[in-house]
Protein backbone atom coordinates (compact mmCIF):
# COMPACT_ATOMS: atom_id res chain seq x y z
CA UNK A 1 0.00 0.00 0.00
CA UNK A 2 1.23 3.49 -0.44
CA UNK A 3 1.98 5.76 2.28
CA UNK A 4 1.64 8.88 0.17
CA UNK A 5 -0.25 11.40 2.37
CA UNK A 6 -1.68 13.46 0.08
CA UNK A 7 -3.70 11.50 -2.40
CA UNK A 8 -3.58 7.44 -3.65
CA UNK A 9 -3.28 8.95 -6.83
CA UNK A 10 0.14 10.28 -5.96
CA UNK A 11 1.31 14.00 -6.72
CA UNK A 12 2.12 15.82 -9.68
CA UNK A 13 5.14 15.40 -11.00
CA UNK A 14 6.12 19.26 -11.39
CA UNK A 15 4.73 19.92 -7.57
CA UNK A 16 7.31 16.97 -6.24
CA UNK A 17 10.03 18.89 -7.58
CA UNK A 18 9.26 22.49 -6.31
CA UNK A 19 8.56 20.83 -3.42
CA UNK A 20 11.68 18.97 -3.01
CA UNK A 21 13.51 22.37 -4.03
CA UNK A 22 14.71 20.85 -7.08
CA UNK A 23 13.23 23.66 -8.92
CA UNK A 24 10.43 25.91 -9.48
CA UNK A 25 7.19 24.31 -11.27
CA UNK A 26 7.25 26.48 -14.32
CA UNK A 27 11.14 24.87 -14.60
CA UNK A 28 10.38 21.65 -13.66
CA UNK A 29 7.98 21.82 -16.99
CA UNK A 30 10.26 22.81 -18.94
CA UNK A 31 12.69 20.07 -17.91
CA UNK A 32 10.25 17.34 -18.65
CA UNK A 33 9.53 18.71 -21.66
CA UNK A 34 13.49 18.40 -22.74
CA UNK A 35 13.40 14.85 -21.34
CA UNK A 36 15.39 15.67 -18.65
CA UNK A 37 13.49 13.74 -15.67
CA UNK A 38 13.27 10.34 -15.70
CA UNK A 39 10.91 8.46 -13.17
CA UNK A 40 11.93 4.59 -12.91
CA UNK A 41 14.13 4.71 -15.37
CA UNK A 42 11.88 6.17 -18.12
CA UNK A 43 11.60 9.66 -19.61
CA UNK A 44 9.38 11.60 -17.82
CA UNK A 45 5.85 13.01 -19.33
CA UNK A 46 4.23 16.37 -18.57
CA UNK A 47 1.75 16.36 -16.12
CA UNK A 48 2.40 12.94 -14.78
CA UNK A 49 1.60 12.00 -11.13
CA UNK A 50 4.34 10.24 -9.14
CA UNK A 51 4.72 8.93 -6.06
CA UNK A 52 7.46 9.43 -3.13
CA UNK A 53 8.52 5.66 -3.07
CA UNK A 54 9.71 6.21 -6.92
CA UNK A 55 13.49 7.46 -8.02
CA UNK A 56 13.48 10.21 -10.04
CA UNK A 57 16.09 12.08 -11.63
CA UNK A 58 16.57 15.75 -12.85
CA UNK A 59 19.99 15.68 -15.44
CA UNK A 60 20.58 12.33 -14.35
CA UNK A 61 20.81 13.16 -10.48
CA UNK A 62 18.86 11.62 -7.80
CA UNK A 63 16.00 13.82 -5.98
CA UNK A 64 15.33 13.59 -2.50
CA UNK A 65 11.46 14.19 -2.11
CA UNK A 66 10.37 15.79 0.97
CA UNK A 67 9.12 13.52 4.00
CA UNK A 68 5.80 12.99 4.00
CA UNK A 69 4.74 13.53 7.09
CA UNK A 70 3.21 9.87 8.77
CA UNK A 71 1.35 9.24 11.75
CA UNK A 72 0.39 5.78 12.23
CA UNK A 73 -2.09 4.21 15.36
CA UNK A 74 -0.75 1.35 16.45
CA UNK A 75 -2.23 -1.86 18.59
CA UNK A 76 1.17 -2.48 20.13
CA UNK A 77 0.94 -6.92 21.09
CA UNK A 78 2.42 -7.34 24.42
CA UNK A 79 6.33 -8.56 24.36
CA UNK A 80 7.26 -6.48 21.94
CA UNK A 81 9.52 -3.14 23.47
CA UNK A 82 9.08 0.17 21.96
CA UNK A 83 13.01 0.48 22.18
CA UNK A 84 15.66 -0.17 19.61
CA UNK A 85 18.73 -1.32 22.32
CA UNK A 86 16.86 -3.93 24.31
CA UNK A 87 18.59 -6.12 26.71
CA UNK A 88 16.55 -9.33 25.99
CA UNK A 89 16.55 -9.14 22.17
CA UNK A 90 12.61 -8.74 22.57
CA UNK A 91 10.67 -7.80 19.12
CA UNK A 92 11.00 -3.92 18.33
CA UNK A 93 7.71 -1.56 17.53
CA UNK A 94 10.03 0.11 14.45
CA UNK A 95 10.44 -3.69 12.93
CA UNK A 96 7.10 -4.79 13.71
CA UNK A 97 5.23 -1.93 11.64
CA UNK A 98 7.16 -2.21 8.39
CA UNK A 99 6.92 1.12 6.84
CA UNK A 100 8.64 2.67 3.86
CA UNK A 101 9.53 5.46 5.97
CA UNK A 102 11.68 5.58 8.98
CA UNK A 103 9.10 6.05 11.90
CA UNK A 104 9.33 5.86 15.72
CA UNK A 105 6.98 5.75 18.81
CA UNK A 106 5.68 8.43 20.34
CA UNK A 107 6.08 7.72 23.85
CA UNK A 108 6.29 4.48 25.30
CA UNK A 109 4.33 1.44 26.12
CA UNK A 110 6.14 -1.02 28.72
CA UNK A 111 7.07 -4.51 26.71
CA UNK A 112 4.32 -6.50 29.35
CA UNK A 113 1.52 -3.81 28.38
CA UNK A 114 -0.16 -3.69 25.21
CA UNK A 115 -2.59 -1.24 22.95
CA UNK A 116 -2.27 2.36 21.66
CA UNK A 117 0.52 3.69 20.53
CA UNK A 118 1.44 6.10 17.94
CA UNK A 119 4.28 6.18 15.72
CA UNK A 120 5.17 9.25 13.46
CA UNK A 121 8.52 10.97 11.50
CA UNK A 122 7.95 13.93 13.14
CA UNK A 123 9.50 14.88 15.65
CA UNK A 124 8.14 17.98 16.94
CA UNK A 125 4.60 17.01 17.28
CA UNK A 126 5.82 13.66 19.40
CA UNK A 127 7.76 16.26 21.87
CA UNK A 128 4.80 18.55 22.06
CA UNK A 129 2.63 15.35 22.76
CA UNK A 130 4.13 13.69 25.16
CA UNK A 131 5.61 16.15 27.51
CA UNK A 132 4.39 15.78 30.80
CA UNK A 133 3.03 19.23 31.45
CA UNK A 134 0.79 19.51 28.24
CA UNK A 135 -1.38 17.13 30.55
CA UNK A 136 -2.79 15.27 27.72
CA UNK A 137 -5.49 12.20 28.37
CA UNK A 138 -4.25 8.28 28.07
CA UNK A 139 -7.14 6.37 28.70
CA UNK A 140 -6.17 2.79 30.01
CA UNK A 141 -7.95 -0.50 30.88
CA UNK A 142 -6.54 -2.21 33.93
CA UNK A 143 -6.90 -5.96 35.50
CA UNK A 144 -6.09 -7.09 38.31
CA UNK A 145 -5.13 -9.92 40.72
CA UNK A 146 -7.88 -9.40 43.46
CA UNK A 147 -11.02 -7.53 43.33
CA UNK A 148 -11.66 -4.32 42.92
CA UNK A 149 -12.78 -2.62 45.68
CA UNK A 150 -14.79 1.39 46.37
CA UNK A 151 -11.83 2.14 48.48
CA UNK A 152 -9.09 1.02 45.91
CA UNK A 153 -11.11 3.60 43.11
CA UNK A 154 -11.00 6.15 46.02
CA UNK A 155 -7.38 5.89 46.46
CA UNK A 156 -6.53 5.63 42.59
CA UNK A 157 -8.22 8.78 42.11
CA UNK A 158 -7.03 10.90 44.84
CA UNK A 159 -3.37 9.91 43.99
CA UNK A 160 -0.96 7.23 45.10
CA UNK A 161 2.67 8.08 46.54
CA UNK A 162 5.17 5.99 44.95
CA UNK A 163 8.18 5.98 47.27
CA UNK A 164 10.79 5.02 44.45
CA UNK A 165 9.86 7.49 42.36
CA UNK A 166 9.33 9.86 45.97
CA UNK A 167 6.20 11.31 43.97
CA UNK A 168 2.60 11.49 44.72
CA UNK A 169 0.36 11.19 41.38
CA UNK A 170 -1.78 13.52 40.20
CA UNK A 171 -5.53 13.29 41.02
CA UNK A 172 -7.31 11.40 38.03
CA UNK A 173 -10.44 9.86 36.96
CA UNK A 174 -10.38 6.14 37.99
CA UNK A 175 -13.91 3.69 37.41
CA UNK A 176 -14.50 -0.07 38.50
CA UNK A 177 -15.27 -2.12 34.85
CA UNK A 178 -15.63 -5.29 36.52
CA UNK A 179 -14.72 -7.31 39.60
CA UNK A 180 -11.26 -7.59 39.26
CA UNK A 181 -10.94 -4.79 36.31
CA UNK A 182 -10.78 -0.81 36.30
CA UNK A 183 -10.40 2.47 33.91
CA UNK A 184 -8.32 5.06 34.40
CA UNK A 185 -7.45 8.32 32.55
CA UNK A 186 -3.72 9.67 33.46
CA UNK A 187 -2.72 13.01 32.39
CA UNK A 188 0.79 12.29 33.12
CA UNK A 189 3.28 9.28 32.07
CA UNK A 190 5.47 8.89 35.24
CA UNK A 191 7.79 5.31 34.66
CA UNK A 192 5.85 1.92 35.23
CA UNK A 193 2.82 4.77 36.69
CA UNK A 194 0.09 2.04 36.82
CA UNK A 195 1.75 -0.70 37.81
CA UNK A 196 3.28 1.29 40.80
CA UNK A 197 0.49 2.52 41.85
CA UNK A 198 -1.17 -0.50 42.72
CA UNK A 199 1.69 -2.60 43.90
CA UNK A 200 1.39 0.43 46.32
CA UNK A 201 -2.45 -0.16 47.33
CA UNK A 202 -1.74 -4.14 47.86
CA UNK A 203 -2.24 -6.04 44.35
CA UNK A 204 -0.34 -6.70 40.95
CA UNK A 205 -1.64 -5.90 37.47
CA UNK A 206 -2.42 -8.97 34.82
CA UNK A 207 -3.46 -7.26 31.98
CA UNK A 208 -2.52 -3.43 30.86
CA UNK A 209 -4.37 -1.81 27.97
CA UNK A 210 -3.95 1.14 26.29
CA UNK A 211 -7.37 2.37 24.62
CA UNK A 212 -7.22 5.96 24.47
CA UNK A 213 -4.54 8.79 23.27
CA UNK A 214 -6.23 12.40 23.64
CA UNK A 215 -9.00 12.00 20.74
CA UNK A 216 -7.24 9.45 19.04
CA UNK A 217 -8.83 5.59 20.45
CA UNK A 218 -7.65 2.11 19.90
CA UNK A 219 -11.08 0.97 18.65
CA UNK A 220 -11.40 -2.10 16.93
CA UNK A 221 -7.76 -2.37 15.69
CA UNK A 222 -6.11 -5.83 16.07
CA UNK A 223 -3.22 -6.65 18.09
CA UNK A 224 0.00 -5.71 15.99
CA UNK A 225 -1.85 -3.85 13.41
CA UNK A 226 -1.66 -0.04 12.48
CA UNK A 227 -4.17 2.11 10.37
CA UNK A 228 -3.31 6.25 9.56
CA UNK A 229 -4.36 8.67 11.57
CA UNK A 230 -7.15 10.42 10.27
CA UNK A 231 -6.94 13.97 8.95
CA UNK A 232 -9.74 14.67 11.42
CA UNK A 233 -8.23 13.43 13.82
Amino acid sequence: RNNDAKTDNGIRLNKYLSEAGSCSRREADRLIEDGKVTVDGRTASMGMKVFTSQEITVNGKRVEGKERPVLLAVNKPRGIVCTTSDKDRAPNIVDMVDCPVRIYPAGRLDKESEGLILMTNQGDLVNRMMRGSSGHEKEYLVWIDRPVKPEFIQKMRKGVFLPELDVTTKPCFAEKTGEKSFRIVLTQGLNRQIRRMCEQLGCKVRKLKRVRIMNIELGDLKAGESRQVSRKE
